[in-house]
């Protein structure tokens, strides 16, 4: 128990720390907002317009900072994220409503591919690391795990898409409006297998060189070797006894993978132009869009730290040595 509370105590520390640097950062950026406003409505907003427009985004001139920060705390407690100005009149919430789902389906799921994957071959390749699969596995993941995921979205999409129009060019969908539920459903599956074929082959080298490592480690252990001793399996010495030890540094990695997935992969989804959170966050900040920014932040932010803390708990239960320091 004072494992947990020690670990909620730093999450409620890390998380007033994450959101006020969230608060401060876009007010650190170049640029006047309220500028950008004006330019967008091309001269069509009078002075009373754009002042209430200002103080609708929260960019009123004469608020010392401090003051904003304090509305700022207000508007998260309430759940009022303000105007989002890419996207005006729709507020924040609405338009993260309408992203959120694009992300977690497509990122979400290639991160889960990618460490299921990851992780049985990293154990394939450490239990027969002398024999020519592992030979292949090891340098092939080292390969994919170098390579920048926007460089490959971008050969993908001009291989496959461009040049062979095996695949479309960008977007999530195609137009539904004569479409039935099916025909919606392929249209998405179709649009999404692009994106998440590069973050399954970039981020799956990651993991297989990580559990090869841990299982190498784990495999020459004294109770790998009793248990070679007293007869038992392979099968089960590989899966029982080493992978299931082997994995647990491994499940860390995984649970942050997972928080970070409400960020969505920025580049990938701007290559692909795939409506998901790392294509709002790009919009966002072209167009200095302070409430779409920090809601962003915000929600990654959360979702790295839940995240983390379900590790913590999950792990304890997994391996009770690290309750108390590992005593």
């Amino acid at each position: 128990m004072r494992y947990l509370l020690r670990r909620l105590g730093f999450l409620l520390f890390t998380g007033w720390a994450a959101l006020s640097i969230n608060f401060i950062l876009p007010h650190l950026m170049p640029g006047d907002p309220a500028q950008v406003m004006i330019a967008k409505f091309q001269g069509r907003l009078n002075p009373q317009a754009l002042k209430a427009l200002s103080d609708a985004f929260g960019l009123t001139a004469d608020k010392s900072l401090f003051v904003k920060y304090l509305e700022y705390w207000q508007r998260i407690f309430s759940g009022d994220l303000g105007f989002s100005l890419t996207y005006y009149p729709a507020k924040v919430t609405e338009v993260l409503a309408d992203a959120i789902p694009w992300t977690i389906g497509l990122v979400g799921l290639g991160t889960i591919i990618a460490f299921t994957l990851g992780t049985l071959l990293g154990i394939i390749s450490a239990w027969k690391r002398n024999s020519p699969l592992a030979d292949i596995l090891v340098p092939t993941a080292l390969f994919f795990n170098s390579i920048p995921y926007f460089w490959l979205s971008l050969l993908m999409l001009y291989l496959l898409a461009y040049q062979l129009e095996w695949f479309p060019l960008g977007g999530g969908f195609d137009v539904f409006a004569i479409m039935g539920i099916w025909d919606k459903v392929g249209s998405i599956v179709y649009h999404a297998i692009l994106p998440l074929t590069t973050i399954v082959i970039t981020a799956m080298g990651g993991w297989l060189l990580t559990m090869r490592n841990n299982m190498m480690s784990v495999l020459a252990d004294d109770y790998i070797i009793f248990a070679r001793a007293k007869g038992l399996s392979d099968r089960r010495i590989k899966y029982k006894y080493a992978a299931r030890n082997a994995i647990l540094p491994s499940f860390t990695g995984f649970s942050m993978a997972l928080g970070f997935v409400i960020g969505g992969s920025l580049l990938t989804e701007v290559v692909f132009s795939y409506p998901g959170l790392g294509y709002i966050l790009y919009q966002s900040v072209i167009s200095l869009d302070y409430p779409l920014m920090q809601a962003i932040f915000l929600f990654i932010s959360l979702a790295v730290l839940l995240a983390n803390f379900m590790a913590d708990f999950i792990y304890a239960i997994l391996d009770p040595r690290v309750k108390e320091g590992g005593e």
